[in-house]
């Protein structure tokens, strides 16, 4: 299964008012953003949990990060609740699920192989001071990508120039890209290498996680 997977080119999807389809566990629905393999894929995906609805238990064999959006996720290592970021690095393994139910924001199989540092994180509590009208955290940072979470006010400007591409996920609030179309709650945007961002946050403001320089590593899962 190919989705998306022209990573020369943008890509653009409103998540929000794309349908859910049922994944092979019971309760547990996704919509897929990008997509490079069958059930072991390079993903990217938003996945929903029912009440009460969990995985089986399974090792993440080329790594895992995630956003929670909205609920609790819980696993055997703790409960995770709406705006933790989390990475499980190759190796790692979990039973996830939910008991009210949970959305999350999910990359598999995007890691450097050799990378072991796990971690969870309060994107919120990781702002540091705004500037103008910004403030920023940055959630990791290796030689093959960097991650940030940006918080910024009404009419705050954002430019964002990296190489390797750029992709974003619109947490909360509206951004309008110079050139693009409005983006909302749940869009997300892909950009080429070589293509920059300027944009203005909307009468709410903004909150964007953005990964940057890591396009030119996508490939599908290892055989």
């Amino acid at each position: 299964m190919e989705i998306r997977s022209d990573f020369s080119q943008k890509a653009l999807v409103h998540s929000e008012s794309e349908p859910w389809h049922a994944s092979p566990m019971p309760g547990v629905d996704r919509r897929m953003l990008d997509r490079i393999g069958g059930e072991v894929a390079r993903a990217t995906t938003i996945v929903r949990y029912a009440p009460g609805s969990k995985f089986s238990a399974h090792t993440h064999t080329g790594g895992e990060e995630f956003i929670v959006l909205d609920g609790v996720f819980q696993d055997e290592h703790g409960d995770f609740p709406a705006g933790t970021y989390v990475r499980n690095p190759p190796t790692t393994s979990h039973t996830p699920g939910s008991d009210e139910g949970c959305t999350i924001f999910v990359k598999l199989w995007q890691f450097d192989m050799n990378d072991r540092t796990q971690f969870r994180k309060d994107m919120e509590a990781e702002l540091g001071d705004v500037k103008d009208g910004v403030a920023s955290a940055e959630l990791h940072r290796d030689p093959r990508e960097i991650v940030t979470y940006y918080s910024a006010v009404p009419g705050a400007k954002l430019h964002l120039k990296a190489e390797g591409g750029i992709e974003l996920l619109m947490i909360g609030g509206a951004l309008s890209p110079e050139g693009e179309e409005p983006l909302q709650k749940g869009s997300w945007l892909r950009l080429p290498e070589g293509v920059d961002l300027s944009a203005v946050a909307g009468p709410q403001g903004a909150k964007l996680w953005v990964k940057t320089g890591h396009l030119p590593y996508a490939q599908p899962p290892a055989a």
